[in-house]
């Protein structure tokens, strides 16, 4: 059985620089950091993250967990949070693997359990005590990075591997309630990749409704009661993180930014852009370039 120390060793080796790095896995990311961070708001996608090393804290609304090497995280739905990094150093950074769960494959898997009714008080955001069969799976799955030739067949086996862990743990009701197609967990997921999609567009709250199979008041009630926000204020988060990110990595200016978002004012660009993360664009920008001190999800 591996251990927590290899997935560590693992994630050290492929993930040398600092920062999030993709990997040939589309569903595999692996995140490293050498100090601790500044609270950062992020969309974090439906996953499983497992840190091998280091804390961090997430939070969405009035809830915060922390989790560790001890601890892992499970999103069930595209939330935006604000995540920051608790324990890192040089010689200890914070090393995390990131798996997005793949839906098609959950609800493959659930498909002789269609008689199951999914609870519907389920938290979206938790963390769970360390599983031995995940870290051992995670390992094997970090692993094939060393073996390139056998992602293609091995990587979706290992995969549904971890999908089985989880939906046989403690969060198996969670997990039967995202796969089901009428839970309003899938609906508002639906609502939200629509949301996501044409973040830059202005908001129809009945196309973004019926994309999901809902009234727009059932939306409404169900989005905020799941993210703890209307859908516009969700658009809105992306609007700003989307901008943040072409300013910090694409050298883009706070005026073309925010047109670029869908901001027709810049004054109330500006305005938001504060209140989110806490300082001007331009202001901001330069302190994320000198603290360096910007981590993405997980």
């Amino acid at each position: 059985m591996r251990t927590i120390a290899k997935l560590a060793q693992l994630i050290m080796r492929h993930a040398p620089e600092t920062g999030m790095c993709g990997t040939p896995m589309r569903r595999l990311s692996l995140i490293r950091t050498n100090e601790p961070s500044a609270p950062v708001p992020a969309v974090y996608e439906a996953s499983l993250c497992l840190i091998a090393q280091g804390a961090k804290c997430v939070s969405l609304g009035e809830q915060s967990v922390v989790y560790d090497a001890s601890r892992y995280l499970l999103v069930s739905v595209d939330l935006p949070l604000v995540g920051h990094v608790l324990e890192a150093s040089p010689d200890m950074p914070y090393l995390c693997c990131k798996i997005d769960l793949d839906l098609a494959a959950l609800a493959d898997l659930l498909v002789d359990e269609r008689g199951t009714a999914p609870r519907r008080d389920l938290p979206v955001l938790a963390v769970y005590p360390g599983d031995p069969d995940l870290i051992d799976a995670a390992c094997r799955l970090v692993g094939l990075l060393d073996r390139p030739q056998d992602i293609a067949v091995l990587a979706p086996l290992i995969e549904r591997e971890i999908l089985y862990r989880l939906l046989t743990g403690p969060h198996g009701a969670l997990l039967r309630q995202m796969a089901s197609a009428d839970s309003h967990l899938n609906q508002v997921n639906r609502a939200i990749a629509t949301i996501r999609k044409g973040f830059q567009t202005q908001l129809r709250i009945d196309e973004i409704a019926a994309s999901a199979g809902m009234s727009p008041s059932s939306l409404h009630q169900h989005f905020k009661a799941i993210t703890r926000m209307t859908p516009l204020e969700y658009q809105k988060q992306l609007r700003l993180q989307e901008a943040r990110r072409l300013m910090l990595a694409g050298g883009v200016s706070a005026g073309s930014a925010g047109f670029a978002v869908g901001y027709d004012s810049p004054s109330q660009f500006s305005r938001e852009y504060r209140r989110l993360f806490g300082a001007p664009p331009r202001q901001d920008i330069a302190r994320l370039q000198t603290a360096q001190d910007y981590v993405g999800a997980v």
